[in-house]
């Protein structure tokens, strides 16, 4: 097990972690989580040796072989898979072992044959099929695994990089934001590995998704401390929120004491009879041991304006042919049309051609054949990677937010940012030093600055921490223009987006089915395949539940149902009233005082852990509300042509 005790990390001048404590068990995986700049990082510094700790001490087994994922890829000309087997440093060394015996024609016979069980004995004969499946699951296609690692961008070579700290055999696996240059589909591949992982798993991510289906505790450094919660980061969430709601009501009960002791020194400090009770108040007052508020405040503030769209069809492709040069075309004679009020995720493999087609739809990427219609004076909002290296590095953030927005006064650009979380000199200051996370953040400022009526997301949440995921999500939610996203942050897609479309084959084509249908096609496909990556599934390897519940819908339309399924969704209004009701109680009663006071201790509990279930009830029936209300449309569509 990992044993820290009285831990004190500093980075600097900077206490990172003060008298800290934790344990780990051996074989268990825990998501550490905590602001940008609280010691995440540092404590895995920590745990490799690379880092000393001013005081306390760490222990864990000195036979562990521990594993992470390097942040710099050389340019070398060694083949991918070569690569990735190198991690195995124990394969390693057998086989420059063997091959050193048949160079020098060694003659011990018995070492020879030692040699040669290890080798069997820790899967030699077939790591290299393990590395290919590896590289598979990250999405490097075959043809790609004998590539050298200098011909692969820098994006793909940390996707190579993690799969040779994958193929490490380790029995403590690090990783800090592993998912951050993977598209959704390795996600959920590299989700389902880490969950079969048998060693002892530390995992760094701002994906709550990822950490709810792989983490069984969270560690949470909080206020240079570490705490751990048992259960994954949605139980965290839960817990943490109770502990806030009781340190709240702590706090209010002793600033009361503390008023009333107050009080009574102003009052009798200066009367010689009671002169000696005011001065032992007073020292009641300097040895008690302050309660902090509590406070989950998010340093992000900010929305979208109103769309104000009065087209109803705001960008439409027709026959369009998408391509690259002399290539075969990603895409040919494809007819897509946003509307107005578009709420659309983007799904499939890597390589399908998703960021084309958002690139089309831009107008970033000219069609090779076919027409490419936008409504009249429609401003698009566009996010893409390489706009964060298009930054100008010698400007400031200031700089370029006035650049689109030169008529501002400077304190409401001031204030604007603030909202993004840039204040003081971080306004001020050339953005060449900004993290990607700091640019990724600038970039969106620019956007949500310039008005658009039709947002077009590709990645948006790289690099961007949980805090700064939820507000975009808030944002978005509350965004009334056409929405178009590619993400790998489930719990993006799922709270922004209505609709599912599956971009594969060379065709774009609705999802008939949810994220967790998408999750389970992916991985029958891959273990149906056993690991092979293709740019182009297989469409019969589409989830039989979702085909099953496809085939039914259909029935019946064709039978017009229509009458149960007003019926269905009436009654789900009706659920969904009562539950906002109550909902809506019991928010009002939490954002009074007497909610936090002594009589109200039994209750507040209970009412917070209400509000959880209520919010994910009211989720959950929304979700199968609008459902059932594209099938009533359909149906009616259906009843119209028929």
């Amino acid at each position: 097990m990992i044993r820290i005790v009285n831990l004190t990390l500093a980075r600097g001048a900077l206490r990172l972690v003060e008298g800290a404590s934790m344990t780990v068990h051996a074989g268990h995986r825990v998501g550490l989580v905590g602001p940008n700049g609280s010691g995440k990082s540092s404590l895995f510094a920590l745990l490799r040796g690379e880092l000393a700790p001013e005081a306390g001490s760490v222990d864990l087994p000195s036979r562990w072989t521990i594993a992470h994922v390097a942040q710099e890829t050389p340019a070398v000309d060694r083949a991918a898979i070569d690569w990735v087997l190198d991690g195995d440093t124990e394969l390693r060394e057998i086989e420059d072992a063997l091959a050193r015996a048949e160079r020098e024609h060694a003659a011990d016979g018995h070492a020879l044959a030692e040699l040669h069980h290890r080798y069997e004995a820790i899967g030699g004969y077939s790591a290299r099929a393990r590395a290919s499946e590896l590289l598979a699951g990250l999405g490097v296609v075959d043809a790609k695994h004998a590539d050298p690692v200098a011909s692969f961008s820098g994006g793909w070579r940390m996707r190579l990089n993690l799969a040779q700290a994958l193929a490490a055999r380790s029995d403590l696996l690090l990783l800090d934001e592993p998912t951050n240059h993977l598209d959704l589909d390795a996600v959920i591949w590299l989700e389902d590995w880490l969950k079969r992982y048998p060693g002892t798993l530390l995992l760094i991510t701002h994906d709550r998704d990822f950490l709810d289906a792989v983490a069984q505790s969270i560690v949470h450094i909080d206020g240079r401390s570490l705490v751990t919660y048992t259960g994954n980061y949605s139980a965290f969430e839960r817990e943490r929120a109770a502990r806030l709601a009781l340190q709240q009501a702590a706090y209010a009960k002793q600033q009361r004491q503390v008023a009333h002791l107050q009080a009574f020194v102003d009052r009798f400090r200066a009367k010689a009879t009671k002169a000696k009770q005011a001065q032992s108040r007073l020292k009641t007052l300097e040895r008690m041991e302050r309660i902090a508020a509590a406070h989950v405040d998010s340093p992000f503030e900010f929305a979208f304006a109103p769309a104000g769209t009065h087209s109803r069809q705001l960008v439409r492709l027709e026959h369009a042919t998408l391509g690259y040069g002399p290539a075969k075309p990603v895409f040919e004679r494809l007819e897509l049309g946003v509307l107005a009020g578009d709420r659309v995720g983007l799904l499939g493999p890597n390589g399908a051609g998703k960021s084309t087609l958002v690139k089309a739809l831009a107008g970033v990427l000219p069609l090779t054949a076919g027409e490419r219609h936008t409504a009249q004076n429609l401003a698009i909002g566009y996010f893409a990677q390489h706009q964060l290296e298009q930054l100008d590095p010698d400007a400031s953030a200031l700089l370029h937010l006035r650049r689109i927005d030169p008529q501002a006064r400077e304190q409401s650009l001031r204030d604007f940012l603030g909202g993004f979380d840039f204040r003081g000199g971080a306004v001020d200051a050339p953005i060449a030093r900004f993290s990607g996370g700091e640019k990724a953040r600038l970039v969106l400022a620019m956007i949500v600055r310039q008005r658009p009526q039709f947002l077009i997301l590709d990645e948006p949440t790289n690099h961007l921490d949980i805090e700064m995921r939820e507000a975009l999500a808030e944002a978005l939610q509350d965004f009334d223009g056409a929405l178009v996203v590619v993400a790998h942050d489930r719990h993006l897609l799922a709270a922004t987006t209505d609709t599912l479309l599956l971009v594969h084959d060379g065709r774009v084509e609705p999802f008939d089915g949810d994220l967790d249908d998408y999750r389970d096609w992916v991985l029958a496909a891959r273990r149906r395949d056993g690991g092979a990556t293709r740019a182009d599934p297989d469409e019969g390897a589409v989830d039989r539940r979702a085909q099953k519940r496809a085939e039914a819908l259909a029935r019946q339309r064709r039978s017009d149902a229509r009458k149960p399924l007003v019926a269905k969704q009436a009654k789900l209004e009706a659920e969904i009233a009562a539950l906002e009701a109550e909902k809506r109680d019991l928010d009002a009663w939490l954002a009074t005082p007497e909610a936090y006071s002594d009589d109200a201790k039994e209750r507040l509990k209970p009412a917070i852990e209400r509000v959880g279930e209520l919010t994910w009830m009211l989720a959950r029936r929304e979700a199968e509300w609008l459902e059932i209300a594209e099938a009533v449309e359909q149906a009616e569509r259906d009843a119209a042509t028929g």
